[in-house]
């Protein structure tokens, strides 16, 4: 049995200078100890351009074996100004089902 839970992030474009997210990188656990590696183009199918000052908020999910989980991972951008690729890392964050907590 497995338990779905989705999750929305929103990314801002804090720099000066245009960047395009190209690849993602997620480490999912749960509470069984079982853990998943996702890497993948974008998105959500995407791979959005981002102008200074520009976000793009999107919402995915992923599929536990218990009601209880965490992700972590990092986005791959592209600089268009210097050509240069940098990551940004996405802090953990929990992922519980409502009818499991207190």
């Amino acid at each position: 049995m497995h338990h779905a839970f989705s999750y929305q992030i929103e990314i801002e474009n804090l720099t000066a200078d245009t960047v395009q997210l190209e690849s993602r990188h997620w480490d999912i656990f749960d509470a069984l100890h079982q853990k998943d590696e996702v890497d993948g183009e974008g998105v959500v199918g995407k791979q959005p351009i981002l102008a200074p000052g520009a976000s793009f908020t999107y919402q995915s999910g992923c599929l536990l074996a218990a009601v209880y989980g965490a992700m972590k991972g990092h986005y791959t951008f592209v600089n268009f100004s210097t050509a240069q690729r940098f990551q940004v890392v996405i802090p953990l964050f929990h992922l519980s089902a409502p009818f499991a907590s207190n």
